[in-house]
Order: C-alpha cells, then structure tokens, then sequence
C-alpha cells in the first residue's frame, strides 16, 4: 500500500516539478530502485544516476528544478532529510497486521490501547502500553512500565519493572532497559562488597532510539534519563543515575559510568569511555575511542575532543606530533 506522489510531496513539504500522478510505494538506493519507488540526489553530481534509475520519482534540491527528465521531481532544501521522512511515512503506511498473539502472557491489569501488537511469547506485566505500539515476539515488559504512542520494540527486549517510555521509541532486539546498576559499598572490615541500594527509575522521552544489546540501568535512589530524540547506537552501556539531554548521539561500544551528564546534541564516537561524574557539555564532539576522566568538564559548543584522556582535537594532534619527534629523537641517538 503506498500514497499518492502529490500527498507524500505535501506531507515532506516538497514542491512538484513534472507530472504528479504517481504512486508510491516505497523508498530505495538509486541502484536498486524499481518502479513505484522514490530515490534522492543530494547535488547535481549524483542527479544522472538518479534519473537514469527505475525509480517512479526523485528527491532533490534546487538544482534540479529545470533538468531534463521524464520523472517527476520534490524540490526541496534538504533533500536526504526530506527522503528520510518520506521512508518514515511509507513505512507507517504499510498497514502492519496488529493483534495479539495466542501464545503471549498479559496479566489481566494490564492496559492495551488500541491496535497494539503483540508477538509471540512476549510477557506483559500490570503494564500500560499506548495505542499503535508493538512488542515483538519473547519481549518482557514488566508490572508498573508506562510505554507511550507508535512504539516499536523488537524481539527478546526485557523492560524492567517502572520504567517510563515516552511516544515513537523505537527499541532494539536484545536491549535490556531499567536493570540494577552497579553499585557496591565495601567493608572495610571483611572486604566484602554490599549491595547498594538501585530502587530509583528509568525515564526514556519520546523520538528516543536504543540499538540492539544495549543496556540502560535505573537510578540507585533517583533516576536516570535520556532525553527527547537521542539515538543510541547497538552495544552502548549506561550505568545509573546518568542524565542525557535532547538529540545526543551516541555510537556503538560506548561505556558510561554512573552518574554522568551529557548535555543537548553531544555526538559521542564508537568505543568511548567516561568516568563517573564527568560532564560533557552542550554540542561536544567525542571522537571513537576516546576516554574521558571521572569528574571532568569537557565544554565547548562544536569542539571536537579525541585521545585518553580527551583533550581538544589541536591540542591531541600537537600531542601526537611531539611523540613522533621524540621518537625520530630517539632513534638518532641510538
């Protein structure tokens, strides 16, 4: 089931340049594109290509305003942020069969808005679960867990009991949400470890996205958020008590420890490490395998920092450029 050229133009706030008749079905690369399928071209470069495709319509800017094709073209100013959407709302129109498989576990207190899905074997608490959402086959969702509108959580996701998730979260096959965090209390006395206390909570906002694996603990005593519209990449740990702002990005293998704040639009690289208590502030860059040290500030709006421990990037690459002059130093001496 797809939707109407001029419709989808509309909604992805497109301009029509050709004939607008078209359906469209889905989206694809400008290889694999057949007819019914919309493609992009992000300049003129790639603009050939795209109207040489089987696609039935094309996404591009201004530049391609008066070419020369038989495909109808969307004129927009962004055009792989308006493709993006345009496959956001062609997947929602696919009229995914929603219902509840006979094999899954509800406890009779749970509250199912409309059209939700459930899959096969999932297990469902004294839960509240918002209209559209599906859970996928093996999920646990458990007593006390508020899930919002148009969620999407994938097989075999464990959603620890009074977890709070906003609307349009899209959860990941394997992800652990809410789990105790690792939190300990040594005596002095014997050297054995206490476990402290992890009765807080976990408050995931709306537009987040977890990746698969990825594990998420609740508070010790508080709570720990992820704020609205972060996307968390797959095998991401993070520990209690942490607070992540709107629209951070975060890459595979990171490893937060407890206690940690991440401020609006950080981007955080692949296989990087923070310290408790540390603080990265607003639209920082942290580059792939980078460490940040306990209880360090890390500022700078636009500042890339890379290395252990995390410095900014000039100051990492003087760094590296003295260790290779003391290393050619070296070898004369020798």
């Amino acid at each position: 089931m797809g939707q109407p050229l001029r419709e989808l133009a509309e909604k992805i706030g497109a301009r029509i340049v050709g004939d607008d008749s078209a359906e469209i079905t889905g989206v694809a690369s400008v290889t694999a594109a057949g007819k019914g399928d919309i493609v992009f071209a992000e300049d003129e470069e790639n603009l050939a290509a795209a109207f040489r495709s089987h696609a039935s319509a094309v996404i591009a800017g201004n530049f391609a305003e008066t070419a020369k094709t038989s495909k109808a073209v969307l004129i927009v100013a962004d055009p792989r942020l308006a493709f993006a959407r345009a496959a956001r709302l062609l997947r929602n129109d696919t009229g995914q069969q929603t219902g509840i498989h006979s094999t899954a576990v509800i406890h009779p207190s749970a509250r199912l808005d409309a059209e939700v899905s459930i899959g096969a074997k999932a297990v469902i608490g004294q839960a509240t679960i918002g209209g559209r959402s599906l859970i996928g086959a093996g999920c646990i969702i458990g007593d006390g867990v508020e899930l919002g509108v148009d969620c999407e959580i994938y097989p075999n996701v464990t959603i620890y009991p009074g977890t709070r998730i906003g609307s349009r979260v899209i959860v990941h096959a394997g992800a652990v949400l809410g789990s105790d965090g690792f939190g300990y209390v040594r005596d002095p006395k014997s050297g054995r470890h206490e476990k402290f206390p992890q009765i807080g909570t976990l408050e995931i906002e709306d537009d987040v996205e977890i990746g698969a694996n990825t594990t998420i603990d609740r508070g010790a005593l508080e709570v720990t958020r992820i704020g609205r519209g972060t996307k968390i990449d797959n095998l991401v740990h993070i520990g209690h008590n942490c607070q992540f702002g709107e629209d951070v990005i975060i890459a595979a293998q990171a490893g937060f420890s407890g206690s940690i704040t991440i401020e609006n639009q950080v981007v955080i690289g692949g296989q990087v490490g923070v310290g408790e208590h540390a603080r990265i502030q607003e639209g920082v860059l942290l580059g792939g395998q980078s460490g940040v040290l306990p209880k360090k500030i890390l500022r700078g709006k636009g500042v890339a920092f890379w290395g252990t421990p995390a410095k900014p990037l000039r100051e990492y690459l003087r760094s590296l450029a003295s260790l290779a002059q003391l290393g050619k130093k070296d070898k004369k001496e020798q």
